[in-house]
């Protein structure tokens, strides 16, 4: 992080103490609330902008706090102020310190399955709230998803939010235009749903999908799509099933990849017709990941070791043949001592 220049003391009524990111759109700052004594962070777009670039960042950051300012989840961040003052647009919201997750598998860090589901249930309940409130968030992306504290994620960056307090858009061709110009300025778009891509309308299952290609990502290493040109990424997501992540790396769980690809779907019929619907699955999978691991714990080591290896095909034959040979034996042996 480094210091802003010491001409940057005020936003309204937070006193600004440091510059904690700079883009070509804005600039984000941390700041401190004199009123109620807390750290915020400040969010507010460059000086420099054009007028029209100006008028439609302020539409964006004026969406955001209308959006994320309706809901109070503790996997979404929190939205505390927005205001324009002496021609400067500006949201104060929560303060949060770790990095995105974006960042994260940038760098190759590999989060294990339970940190996978767990992470994605959470980020799914957070969703199937702010559905419930009409808030479709449209952009979930890793770079969205705020890595703090134990792996708790948080939901950010609600500018391209469809809510029933956002200001209108002229026409849904400037709404798509504004949606794929927002993706291109942070990366290719790899996480929009089938019907983002193709422009057409659309609903809570779109932010299921992104879900769906952002846990893909976390489990294979890797995106749904790989493309060198936007127009053939768009193709891609809109025409052509991905490969399943238990397909390219075997170790993963079938019940996750499973998951994935119902999120995924390209009918938005076919995918999970809420965001509560895909936590309820995921949060049967940690249930019976769970009570697996509290059986394991209660056998005696030489049953876990036969429980860890995989019982398919022969192998669980020969399993079930030993074991069998064995009772038979015993039973035979018993026969014989109570006959003498």
């Amino acid at each position: 992080m480094t210091h802003i220049p010491p001409s940057i003391s005020r936003i309204g009524r937070f006193h600004i103490t440091q510059e904690l990111g700079r883009g070509s759109i804005g600039t984000v700052y941390l700041g401190h609330d004199p009123i109620i004594d807390r750290d915020v962070a400040i969010k507010t777009f460059s000086t420099r902008l054009t007028p029209f670039e100006k008028k439609q960042h302020e539409h964006e950051l004026i969406n955001e706090a209308r959006a994320a300012g309706r809901l109070s989840h503790p996997n979404i961040v929190t939205i505390y102020d927005a205001s324009s003052e002496d021609n400067t647009t500006f949201i104060a919201m929560e303060y949060l310190q770790g990095r995105e997750l974006s960042k994260l598998l940038d760098k190759g860090h590999k989060f294990n399955n339970k940190e996978i589901a767990s992470i994605i249930w959470k980020i799914a309940d957070a969703l199937a709230y702010a559905h419930k409130n009409g808030v479709i968030h449209r952009d979930i992306k890793p770079a969205n998803i705020f890595m703090v504290g134990d792996q708790q994620p948080k939901v950010v960056d609600f500018g391209i939010a469809r809510a029933p307090n956002r200001l209108s858009d002229q026409s849904a061709h400037i709404d798509q235009s504004y949606t794929l110009f927002h993706n291109n300025v942070l990366g290719t778009p790899n996480y929009m749903s089938p019907e983002q891509a193709l422009g057409r309308e659309v609903d809570p299952r779109t932010d299921i999908y992104s879900l769906g290609a952002v846990m893909y990502e976390m489990l294979a290493g890797c995106k749904p799509f790989h493309s060198t040109g936007t127009d053939e990424l768009l193709q891609l997501i809109a025409y052509k099933a991905p490969q399943a992540p238990h397909d390219i790396d075997p170790t993963i769980p079938a019940a996750l990849s499973q998951i994935v690809m119902k999120a995924m779907s390209k009918r938005p019929e076919k995918r999970y017709q809420s965001a509560e619907e895909m936590a309820l699955s995921v949060k049967r999978y940690l249930t019976h990941e769970r009570r697996a691991r509290r059986i394991k714990k209660s056998l005696p080591a030489a049953e876990k070791t036969v429980l860890s290896r995989p019982h398919t095909g022969r192998r669980k034959f020969a399993w079930l043949a030993s074991s069998a040979s064995a009772m038979a034996i015993a039973l035979t042996a018993a026969y014989i001592t109570w006959r003498h």
